[in-house]
């Protein structure tokens, strides 16, 4: 993947979070500066989605430590457990939500 195709893939994934977010009506403000999605909880607690584009990958950092994500025969999954970006998030959000939140990229 070029770094144009990536640049273009996170744009696309951050969005997707947002657009996610918005759509639950989740509890959750989001800040966002460039390709850093900043989720800030009631608790003051914190999820950072950021594309990191030498490497080609998506990091996320939440109370439980951080993950990276790469592309993937179509998905992006965790370089360490294999799971699909927007399902683990939405396991992080309920977390730390404390609600059942469920994140899907539009379709």
């Amino acid at each position: 993947m070029s770094e144009q195709e990536f640049q273009e893939q996170c744009e696309r994934i951050l969005r997707g979070i947002e657009d996610a977010l918005d759509a639950c009506g989740a509890d959750v403000e989001s800040s966002r500066m460039d390709k850093v999605l900043e989720l800030e909880f009631d608790d003051g607690s914190k999820i950072i989605v950021n594309g990191n584009a030498p490497v080609r990958e998506v990091w996320i950092a939440a109370r439980s430590g951080g993950f990276h994500f790469r592309h993937v025969d179509g998905q992006w999954l965790d370089t360490r457990s294999g799971n699909e970006l927007f399902t683990f998030l939405s396991e992080l959000v309920s977390q730390q939500t404390g609600e059942a939140i469920v994140l899907a990229p539009a379709a």
